[in-house]
């Protein structure tokens, strides 16, 4: 993580020890580059240009959907992939051009349907026929012509967490490539429907090339046989899903993974999409936090901290390992001592880390988790009625909170009470 570093004895974030913006802001709070959400984008796009791909990076925004985190990728070229209305009307606020967006996900509703069209994105990746029915309905009713592509579940093992696998057969996603040819049938005979495309996600997080070519293998082929039938393609859509070193992973290289979209685009004349979120954002984030107090048991020593579940789901959630580590940075013959880093909220579940090797830590000293740029605030919660995080944006010397904490007052005002409770 170039962008976090220690510096003096002090964990910066580039030009700005992150010491001095947990005085300002208080504890837990999330904190991102953007030196390396750039860096991050412009290397993915340098990968490909060297393998001679030409094609359109789309930001999955539900890796991390805050404006500015969106509106800094998109100043660096990028589009956008969007999964709801919400994230699609996030993208056009942060001034994403439409022409760059692409609308994924299994359950959209005509309603979200009906915004994209008039936004007039890129595309509708389709997954099932009911939602293609449902889309040129929209479209006929609107008067205008849907663009689609076909999303293809490759049956293709992402070798990733189960959670975040979505291109074997039993997964939820896509459709099965011997039922496509039923979809270009039915498309041929539904009106408003132009099908330009053909699409493939498998999985998040992927740390093995092979995987990617599998699909894209496959992807290709059924691009060719398609175009060869008549179908009047023209882009491919290769998705995201390439992963991040969170521990002791090696994910493949970026000039691998561009060389294995290089190979599947042999003979084909297609524009690219690609659909990276956590490899943009996940390393340009860490999760700040606070120690409370230091809890002697009897058999292991307890880290309780000021950030919970509710602030970083991941470790409960997936098993996910985060690197912690102090902002005062420790001497390099410090003894370590296994400790189990836990939240104060009211379940067991709440662990970041059991038996983590870490140096002597004392009450009120801070702690980063490393790696929360990518599904942390975003899937954030307020369970035990516990204030957000607030989200922090820095480039270079200069800092701005990109979204504030929340006040108790706030929260509860949420919630309205009926005419018989409120006399």
């Amino acid at each position: 993580m170039s962008a976090f570093e220690y510096r003096h004895g002090q964990l910066h974030v580039e030009d700005l020890p992150l010491e001095n913006i947990a005085q300002e802001v208080g504890t837990p709070f999330f904190c991102y580059s953007t030196q390396a959400m750039v860096n991050a984008y412009n290397s993915f796009s340098d990968a490909l240009a060297k393998a001679g791909v030409k094609g359109t990076i789309c930001y999955a925004l539900k890796a991390n959907s805050n404006q500015s985190v969106i509106q800094t990728l998109a100043k660096a070229g990028a589009g956008a992939d969007v999964v709801s209305e919400g994230e699609l009307r996030r993208a056009l606020e942060a001034g994403v051009d439409p022409k760059k967006i692409v609308f994924a996900g299994v359950g959209k509703k005509p309603s979200e349907m009906a915004v994209g069209l008039k936004a007039g994105i890129l595309q509708f990746n389709v997954e099932s026929l009911p939602e293609l029915e449902a889309l040129s309905a929209v479209a006929q009713k609107m008067g205008v012509t849907a663009p689609v592509a076909f999303r293809i579940n490759p049956d293709v093992d992402a070798k990733t967490h189960a959670k975040i696998s979505t291109g074997k057969a039993e997964n939820k996603f896509g459709i099965d490539i011997p039922s496509v040819r039923n979809f270009v049938e039915q498309a041929k005979v539904l009106p408003n429907i132009a099908v330009e495309s053909l699409a493939v996600h498998i999985g998040s997080q992927l740390t093995d090339a092979s995987p990617f070519k599998d699909a894209f293998a496959r992807l290709a082929s059924l691009y060719k046989e398609l175009q060869n039938a008549g179908l009047p393609l023209k882009r491919i859509d290769f998705g995201g899903g390439l992963g991040i070193q969170y521990k002791d992973e090696t994910p493949p290289d970026l000039s691998e993974y561009a060389q294995a979209v290089s190979e599947a685009m042999q003979g084909l004349d297609a524009e690219c999409i690609f659909e990276p979120g956590r490899f943009l954002v996940g390393n340009a984030g860490v999760l700040v936090t606070e120690t409370i107090y230091v809890k002697d048991g009897t058999n292991r020593r307890f880290l309780i901290i000021d950030a919970a579940m509710n602030d970083l789901i991941r470790p409960s959630l997936y098993d996910a390992w985060h690197d912690i580590t102090p902002l005062k940075q420790p001497d390099a013959n410090t003894s370590l001592t296994p400790c189990d880093i836990v939240g104060p909220i009211c379940e067991s579940g709440d662990t970041f880390a059991t038996q983590r090797p870490l140096p002597e830590i004392a009450a009120g000293d801070l702690l980063a988790m490393e790696s929360a740029g990518a599904y942390g605030a975003v899937m954030a919660s307020s369970y035990n009625t516990r204030l957000n995080a607030p989200e922090i944006l820095v480039k270079g010397d200069q800092y701005a909170i990109v979204r504030k904490r929340v006040d108790y007052d706030t929260l509860i005002k949420q919630d309205i009470l009926p005419e018989w409770l409120s006399k």
